[in-house]
């Protein structure tokens, strides 16, 4: 028989959606999923890992009136589960960050399994989610080697701009030393194209570049240049919650259709 822990872990997915790139869509990818996995039943735990704190915005959470978060969680000072937030998603929860996560990575360089801190917080905690989805900051970093750590796959929102591939390179070759080093069950669960302009001759390209280098590891589902999902964060809501009907919203509908599929038959690593 399976112990309690061992049955969460088996139960549960840790997903990093990580790019060292800024801008890429990565916090929209984020809370848009996790939004999307709520929709249709599934538990989702969004650890905000990046110290802008978007994704906690993004999902109306006032960051000024969080007396915990996810440094005090890092840090060891607070339990992740009394760091946990609700949202006004049924079936979502958040971790929020604050700016204070900004000096963690220097608080971290003394202590103990410093690269382990967010896997060991989960761990410990025992969080009976079906996902938790953390949202990296756009660097490669502690946090992100934190992140990586954590997860059992990596999901990697490209942008379909110049220069997306390169940086995409550099991504997966951290992807795999994190592999060899620290966590030997880390898979790529792919990646996702974004901000692609279907009027725009060079997203073609840099699709077709992605899928010509990763084959099936690219989703099939695109994500699209769309006002509306740009302007949800403002509103602190996910596209999904802001506008349900636009051409955003459908395509983070289809995407996490296409995620649950792959999470069923997984792909060769």
């Amino acid at each position: 028989m399976l112990n309690t822990e061992e049955s969460l872990r088996s139960t549960r997915r840790v997903i990093a959606i990580a790019n060292q790139k800024g801008g890429v869509g990565k916090t929209t990818t984020t809370i848009n999923l996790a939004t999307a996995l709520a929709a249709v039943g599934r538990r989702v735990l969004v650890f905000d890992l990046d110290p802008q704190g978007n994704a906690s915005t993004g999902l109306g959470c006032d960051k000024s009136a969080c007396e915990t978060s996810t440094y005090d969680v890092v840090l060891g000072a607070t339990p992740l589960r009394q760091a946990i937030r609700h949202t006004r998603i049924p079936g979502l929860d958040l971790v929020p960050s604050t700016v204070d996560l900004s000096g963690a990575e220097l608080e971290l360089i003394d202590v103990e399994r410093r690269g382990h801190r967010v896997r060991d917080a989960i761990t410990a905690s025992q969080v009976d989610y079906q996902f938790v989805l953390i949202d990296c900051p756009p660097a490669l970093g502690l946090l992100t080697l934190n992140a990586l750590t954590a997860a059992d796959a990596v999901l990697i929102p490209l942008q379909c701009e110049f220069f997306a591939l390169e940086g995409l390179s550099q991504l997966l070759r951290t992807v795999e030393r994190v592999k060899r080093s620290f966590n030997p069950d880390l898979t790529l669960h792919g990646v996702v194209l974004t901000m692609f302009d279907k009027r725009n001759n060079l997203s073609d390209q840099v699709a077709a570049d992605a899928r010509n280098h990763l084959g099936a590891k690219v989703f099939d589902t695109v994500i699209p240049r769309n006002v509306r999902i740009s302007e949800a964060p403002s509103h602190g809501m996910p596209a999904l919650v802001y506008d349900h009907r636009c051409a955003g919203s459908r395509a983070y509908m289809d995407l996490a259709r296409e995620f649950l599929k792959r999470e069923r038959e997984p792909l060769a690593a």
